[in-house]
């Protein structure tokens, strides 16, 4: 369905609140005849009512289809264009059963509206400029956050802050855009093109923008997609106890016999507030027959290659029944750490209610060694704070970071690379027209992040990933 097409007359409702059943439902309606259908299916409480008075909340009973009342509910209503879609808009916030939700979405439609599309409410919001595309995008990214630092960098682009940082970058691109055109239209008039050395500085100064806009994507990606933090180490070391202690509950299976985990396991979970992608591996041991699990070790340290941190899990029982260094019976933990690197990973010293780790160890041949218990759970607390610190090293957002999306990155990336072309035929004292043509495609690269010139296959990527109600 082309929404665009619709848009100009057609009135739109959905569900707005969660599936399911709560103590407040409520039905978003938008469009030219908002108010007509809410009007015809209210019954106020007050006798004094004359009318729905806009922002303002009125009690009363609404009507199903058949004219019935169906529930006890507030009605409000929004005067475009001062509502969200910048269109007349009405909520029904009644109960928040299914029954009730669909019995009063079913007497809208029979009024008039019909059923919006995913992420029509917002995008008419953007349409009719209430929103850029940044915000817009900001609404889902708002809903969709995983911890309270995604919520906060949500929020602060939901306020507009990376549409204005880039519109800013932007006037300075079309600054020179309209200098370099007057060098074109007037090439015998000297002063109407800055000189070179002018002319990048302002290109510099523009590359350095996005650059820090770059590097608030970096710093984000923990918090927006989730750390991957993957448990490596021999067979029957305590790995899947490990990660059900993480996740408080039994998701891995935990025997006796060496070998149960013979593929990777993935959970989603937050450790010290941090979300993360905590993956059990199979179990390294030096021979086995088993074509199955050598595949499973196999996934297992591709995993691991690709993971932010890696918990190298060490069976503290194994090491005190063993004579001479107590890290001799972790050839393969070893090997795999000068693989990975020590800086992205922690030595876990498991069973310690078993077998506690000697007193004056704190690392694993360089790494953080930490002790634990997953059967008592001692010792959780204090490495899930540690692979926080591991996974965000200086990352962690302040108030007002600006935190763009992948595709937002995307846009940044073009807008940069052109900006270096265009570096580069400044240095070869290429004619203005040529060097117009990067100016051009980084100035519409940027312009795509807040909306100014998106293709409706753009805008239909981005709101078809919404839920209804939004």
């Amino acid at each position: 369905m082309n929404i665009l097409n619709d848009m100009d007359n057609g009135t739109i409702a959905a569900v707005a609140t969660a599936p399911g059943a709560g103590g407040v439902g409520i039905i978003r309606i938008s469009g030219p005849k908002a108010l007509e259908i809410v009007s015809g299916m209210f019954r106020p409480s007050s006798s004094k009512f004359s009318g729905f008075t806009p922002r303002f909340l009125h009690h009363g009973h609404v009507l199903d289809a058949a004219g019935r009342e169906a529930d006890d509910a507030l009605v409000v209503f929004f005067k475009g264009p001062n509502s969200f879609t910048g269109e007349d808009c009405a909520e029904i916030q009644g109960h928040g059963g299914p029954a009730v939700l669909a019995a009063l979405l079913d007497s809208v439609l029979s009024r008039g509206a019909r059923m919006a599309e995913r992420g029509e409410f917002t995008r008419r919001a953007f349409l009719n400029g209430r929103l850029d595309l940044s915000q817009a995008e900001a609404v889902a990214e708002l809903i969709a956050a995983p911890s309270r630092e995604g919520v906060y960098l949500a929020s602060a682009k939901l306020d507009g802050l990376l549409g204005r940082k880039v519109s800013a970058l932007r006037e300075r691109l079309e600054y020179l855009r309209q200098r370099v055109c007057l060098a074109i239209d007037f090439p015998d008039e000297e002063g109407e093109c800055l000189p070179p050395q002018e002319f990048t500085a302002i290109t510099r100064e523009v590359a350095e923008g996005i650059r820090t806009l770059l590097a608030g994507y970096e710093r984000a990606r923990c918090w927006r997609e989730g750390a991957l933090v993957v448990l490596a180490g021999q067979v029957n070391a305590g790995k899947s106890s490990l990660m059900n202690a993480f996740l408080g509950r039994n998701r891995a299976i935990v025997t006796e016999k060496p070998g149960t985990t013979r593929d990777y396991l993935e959970e989603h979970t937050a450790l010290a507030g941090l979300p993360v992608r905590l993956v059990d591996t199979a179990g390294l041991r030096e021979h086995s027959e088993d074509s199955i699990e050598l595949e499973g070790m196999k996934r297992g340290q591709e995993m691991a290659e690709n993971a932010r941190c890696v918990l190298l899990v060490l069976d503290g029982k194994k090491a005190a029944d063993a004579a001479g260094n107590i890290f001799d019976a972790f050839i393969e933990e070893k090997t795999l750490l000068e693989k990975l690197g020590r800086s992205r990973c922690i030595a876990v010293w498991n069973k310690s209610d078993a077998a506690p780790l000697p007193e004056g160890i704190a690392d694993f041949f360089g790494a953080p060694l930490l002790a634990v218990s997953s059967k008592e759970g001692s010792g959780i607390d204090e490495l899930c704070s540690a692979v926080r610190a591991l996974c965000l090293g200086e990352s962690a957002p302040e108030e007002g970071d600006i935190a763009p999306n992948l595709r937002q990155a995307d846009k940044l990336k073009q807008a940069l690379s052109a900006l270096d072309a265009l570096e580069a035929a400044i240095a070869l004292s290429m004619p203005p027209d040529l060097c117009s043509i990067h100016l051009e495609a980084a100035s519409a690269h940027l312009a795509d992040i807040t909306g100014l010139n998106s293709t409706e296959d753009t805008l239909n990527s981005i709101f078809e990933s919404f839920c209804i109600g939004k």
